[in-house]
């Protein structure tokens, strides 16, 4: 059976880039949802009792969206922190990130197009190939780079309830005000994680 994951700070940690009463919406009862469906669909089938990255590896449907969505869920609410002025990657990341987008305001303009451009709901995601190199990828519903190979390091959500409560229908300006709440030693630990 799976469990909420707690917020690793405080519910008005992350305001006003996420104010507290759509982290409450958002974390406490969406993310909550996916998890008691997946824990209701999973008893007898081929995933019970598989790990949340195998599952949404190899399931199709429900049992995939559920476990997708807690996945992504679990990786976007993890890479946040109260905000910091002039909050950059350092060290091999911001290396891996320059070399890939040219630089860092280079990464982030395509970043947010990419969310900003996606039909629909979904993710965009920056993640690791196999051979350590970046891409962005845009991953619709409950998709995640996983199924592709790659190794999720960054997330925004572009469902509408992860911003509509601060932000109407303005997912630029929501996309826009997340860089400073990114714990960047999160994203590099996961990129360089064995």
């Amino acid at each position: 059976m799976f469990n909420l994951t707690p917020l690793p700070y405080s519910p008005d940690a992350l305001a006003p880039a996420i104010s507290s009463e759509t982290l409450s919406f958002h974390h406490g009862k969406h993310l909550q949802t996916y998890v008691t469906n997946l824990n209701a669909l999973l008893p007898g089938t081929p995933f019970e009792g598989m790990p949340l990255e195998e599952i949404v590896q190899k399931a199709e449907g429900g049992i995939l969206n559920n476990a997708g969505q807690i996945l992504n869920h679990n990786l976007y609410f993890g890479q946040f922190q109260p905000a910091r002025i002039d909050n950059y990657p350092t060290g091999r990341l911001a290396e891996a990130i320059a070399l890939a987008f040219g630089s860092f305001d280079a990464f982030k303009s395509e970043f947010e197009k990419q969310g900003t451009t996606l039909f629909g709901s979904g993710w965009v995601w920056l993640s690791a190939d196999a051979e350590g190199r970046l891409v962005i990828t845009q991953e619709t519903n409950a998709g995640n780079p996983i199924r592709r190979g790659l190794r999720p390091l960054l997330t925004f959500d572009v469902w509408e309830h992860a911003y509509y409560l601060d932000y109407q229908n303005r997912r630029a300006a929501h996309l826009s005000a997340l860089w400073p709440i990114i714990n960047w030693d999160e994203v590099a630990r996961r990129m360089y994680a064995e």
